[in-house]
């Protein structure tokens, strides 16, 4: 059977200061760095074939980190899609030199969920402000979204229609998938492939650095482990 595997990324700069993060491209911490080796530890011996990520770098870090421990040794690819970097990057390599390695796909449907008026304010001082239950409902909630930012609903409108029209075609395609994203772009997928409901999706966690692997077969997500 195809496999899909969803690694949240390792424990970022301002994962550690307790800041909230979203869209802000942040790098990882060195327990960070570690969650991400750890993670290629586990997923060393399942082949892969395809890695899709997001625009932020802590994603990037941790799919280039796990994948330096996978037993094929083979280099990933990033398949820009716009620009010079198109131009003159993978597009115009032989088939010969792309086949040796493994594409990665960058979108910016898999980001963070956007936080808005929270972004780069500690969570202890936006209970202070706000209110605990308020910052809480912002956090956890299926569709209230934070100041000017995303609810866990708007995520999953723009990252949803990617899973299912890029990534289940490749899983289709008897293609193993590595998608390295965040909690949130990870959460509404998880809550589509186990059908999870608005009120049960509130209780769901996705620890950083440990994969979460499922089966896809005639259209149908198994879980493992």
């Amino acid at each position: 059977m195809t496999k899909l595997i969803l690694l949240r990324h390792g424990q970022s700069r301002w994962n550690s200061l307790n800041r909230f993060t979203g869209w802000v491209d942040v790098d990882l911490t060195p327990k960070g760095i570690e969650e991400a080796l750890h993670a290629g530890t586990q997923i060393k011996d399942i082949p892969i074939d395809i890695v899709y990520t997001s625009t932020l770098i802590r994603a990037q870090m941790t799919a280039t980190l796990a994948m330096s421990c996978h037993q094929a040794q083979k280099p990933l690819i990033f398949m820009h899609s716009q620009g010079k970097e198109k131009e003159w990057g993978a597009q115009s390599c032989s088939k010969e030199a792309l086949d040796e390695g493994i594409p990665t796909y960058i979108s910016w449907h898999l980001n963070e969920r956007y936080y808005g008026g929270l972004q780069g304010m500690n969570k202890d001082e936006a209970r202070k402000k706000f209110g605990a239950d308020q910052v809480h409902i912002w956090r956890r909630s299926f569709d209230i979204p934070p100041p000017n930012g995303e609810s866990l609903e708007l995520t999953a409108k723009r990252t949803l229609p990617y899973f299912k029209d890029v990534i289940v075609k490749a899983l289709e395609n008897n293609k193993n998938v590595l998608i390295a994203a965040h909690g949130n772009s990870l959460r509404s997928i998880v809550m589509y492939i186990e059908k999870l409901t608005d009120k049960s999706v509130v209780k769901l966690e996705i620890p950083t650095g440990k994969p979460l692997i499922y089966h896809y077969n005639n259209k149908i997500f198994e879980k493992l482990g």
